[in-house]
């Protein structure tokens, strides 16, 4: 496969759907990434994991249905033009 600006969205499109499908209680609780854990007191500077699960938590919120959209029309690209 040659390195297209196709392939490099698509890559991008698999990236964000990792993220989308991650699930807090099946699997980001079991490493340490729960809700619970990232509460820091009133002034202080969010640390690395609470900023990337509030990544993690805007992703799945705000890009569900761009999601299946953005999805179904790589599918149907893939499908016309292989």
């Amino acid at each position: 496969m040659a390195f297209t600006l196709y392939s490099l969205l698509q890559a991008a499109l698999l990236c964000v759907n990792a993220i989308a499908v991650l699930h807090e209680e099946r699997f980001l609780k079991n490493i340490g990434w729960g809700t619970d854990q990232g509460i820091g007191g009133f002034g202080e500077e969010p640390g690395i994991k609470s900023q990337l699960m509030n990544l993690i938590r805007s992703v799945r919120t705000v890009m569900r249905v761009p999601l299946i959209v953005i999805n179904s029309v790589a599918i149907v690209l893939l499908l016309l033009f292989g």
